[in-house]
């Protein structure tokens, strides 16, 4: 991904205005993920990616101050293949044939992640990744 000028620039305007900012960036690649934290450590409060649902286990803080996580996963059906009836992608997997999908029913799951960013400066201050499903309860 390329920013243009203008994104640039809009970015800067924010960076002036307000203390906190979230980015959540969708990629498939986590290096881009990874390198756009980099560029916007100081900048932003945080970037979270998203794109693979699969939750990362990489939180971390950056040296000026960014919570960066790779992937914060998917919220929904546990029990498919990210969200989708597990014999349909199954049977797609096995003849390369189109196959119609649907979402699967039965058990939840949430993927989430919990910021705490000071008020003042804008940084993270801690930053936990949580995942709830039936293997993970919340209150166990």
């Amino acid at each position: 991904m390329i920013l243009s000028e203008r994104q640039i620039g809009l970015l800067k305007k924010r960076e002036k205005s307000h203390t906190d900012h979230f980015c959540r960036f969708s990629r498939r690649n986590n290096n881009e993920k990874l390198a756009m934290a980099w560029y916007l450590d100081g900048r932003v409060s945080a970037v979270v990616g998203t794109h693979t649902h699969v939750q990362t286990a990489d939180e971390r803080i950056l040296p000026k101050g960014t919570g960066y996580l790779t992937d914060v996963g998917m919220t929904g059906p546990y029990d498919g293949i990210i969200g989708v009836q597990r014999e349909a992608v199954i049977k797609r997997f096995l003849t390369n044939m189109p196959v119609r999908f649907e979402s699967e029913t039965g058990a939840a799951q949430l993927s989430c992640v919990v910021i705490d960013i000071d008020e003042k400066t804008g940084k993270t201050l801690k930053l936990e990744r949580r995942l709830i499903n039936p293997d993970h309860p919340f209150l166990s």
